[in-house]
């Protein structure tokens, strides 16, 4: 039997390798790299060292690699044990999410943006629920709350991630510069503004913005 006919039928180099861990795996390689716009099943193979057409034994095209991230970030958050205490208990879970999330913030979006109906998927959104509602609040009302603070949260990290520059900076002499700018604007309120614009604390603004967030929700549930 030749060599060529004893191979026939055999996985290509490197596929029988292949499983969805080893594929989110590198997809978030990809999206690390260069950004969610940049996942496809031709760049998840090239850095599995794959034919991409092997990948949909495992995923169902790009929407299928997209999906299994999203599962991937939202699964393996480390949720914490309820306490009764609604703020508590909802900034718990938020801080949970925002540490796991940067760790490929530029894969945090898709929580937002995928509609998820795995168990992976749907826990966190589960731990939040239970929380509203053991707090009294109506189902409906309480899908809108979740909402708004998933919101909150990656608008938050896309801020921190995406957006510095434009909300400030934290070096010295960046903070120096930015802040020049802004006071000879010629817009009073800017300028007055500016030795606060031209800083950018990330760890602050986030705790201010679920602050803010959780304010909200204590009062449309003390109505």
């Amino acid at each position: 039997m030749s060599t060529s006919t004893a191979r026939r039928g055999r996985p290509a180099k490197g596929e029988s390798r292949l499983s969805r861990e080893a594929i989110v795996q590198a997809t978030l390689r990809v999206i690390d790299a260069e950004g969610v716009a940049a996942v496809s099943m031709r760049a998840v193979g090239r850095v599995l060292g794959v034919d991409a057409k092997s990948l949909y034994n495992h995923v169902e095209g790009k929407d299928g690699l997209l999906d299994a991230v999203a599962e991937h970030l939202l699964g393996t958050i480390t949720l914490p044990e309820p306490t009764g205490d609604l703020r508590a208990d909802l900034r718990a879970i938020a801080h949970a999410f925002r540490e796991r999330a940067l760790a490929h913030p530029e894969a945090a979006s898709l929580v937002l943006t995928r509609q998820l109906g795995s168990f992976e998927g749907l826990v966190p959104i589960e731990a939040v629920l239970t929380v509203l509602r053991a707090a009294g609040c109506p189902a409906e009302e309480a899908v809108h709350l979740l909402r708004a603070l998933v919101a909150t949260l990656i608008g938050s990290l896309l801020r921190e991630v995406d957006a510095v520059p434009t909300y400030g900076t934290t070096d010295v002499a960046g903070i120096a510069q930015r802040q020049a700018t802004l006071e000879g604007s010629g817009l009073p309120s800017v300028a007055d503004a500016a030795p606060h614009l031209a800083r950018f604390d990330a760890a602050a603004e986030y705790e201010y913005a679920v602050g803010l967030a959780l304010d909200a929700v204590v009062a449309r549930l003390g109505r």
